[in-house]
């Protein structure tokens, strides 16, 4: 049974806690990578630091950026080249907004702990960033979508490559999920 398949007969409840196990299991390859990777846990945790003016000049506007892309995309396309088989819509569509506020939070954390925080930390920008798109399996039939991933993971990496700041790409990421997340919701 394909991926979009066997999303579509799981109840919302269930959908949920699929989706939220699988960035724990993204935050956990993460903790596990950074002990062997890292001389030190405390290494990687100096990727995070609160500087507000750099998560909002390098987090926020940028994840503003994207979603006006996105929006600019969703227009010009026809709505077959954008559709992920139905996914982010049934992930997003009957939730409130407080669950989708989680949902993104906890997403934007995992992989960007994962992506950022470890493999772009040690083995470098652009695998790290090919990495990303190619989890995002269900795009890969879709070429505007699977670019459009690719392009935000370089943009994210190399954002983090400016500023070493996990805070700053979890921002960029979490507006993403959630301002697309609350379209999908509102059917916009």
């Amino acid at each position: 049974m394909k991926q979009n398949e066997r999303i579509k007969t799981l109840s919302d409840q269930e959908l949920k806690r699929s989706l939220l196990l699988s960035q724990l299991v993204f935050l956990l390859i993460g903790l596990i990578l950074s002990f062997i990777l890292f001389d030190s846990l405390f290494d990687w945790f100096d990727y995070f630091k609160v500087q507000p003016i750099q998560i909002l000049y390098y987090g926020v506007i940028p994840g503003l950026i994207i979603v006006m892309v996105d929006i600019f995309l969703i227009e010009i396309f026809p709505k077959r080249y954008l559709d992920d088989g139905g996914i982010n819509k049934k992930i997003f569509k009957n939730r409130s907004i407080s669950d989708i506020f989680i949902l993104t939070v906890v997403i934007a954390i995992c992989e960007e702990a994962l992506f950022r925080g470890v493999i772009q930390t040690t083995i470098g920008f652009i695998p790290a960033s090919i990495l990303f798109a190619f989890v995002h399996i269900r795009y890969l039939k879709k070429p505007v979508l699977f670019i459009s991933i690719l392009l935000m993971s370089f943009y994210i990496g190399y954002l983090f490559e400016v500023t070493g700041n996990l805070y700053v790409t979890m921002t960029v990421h979490f507006i993403v999920n959630f301002l697309l997340g609350l379209m999908i919701r509102y059917g916009k």
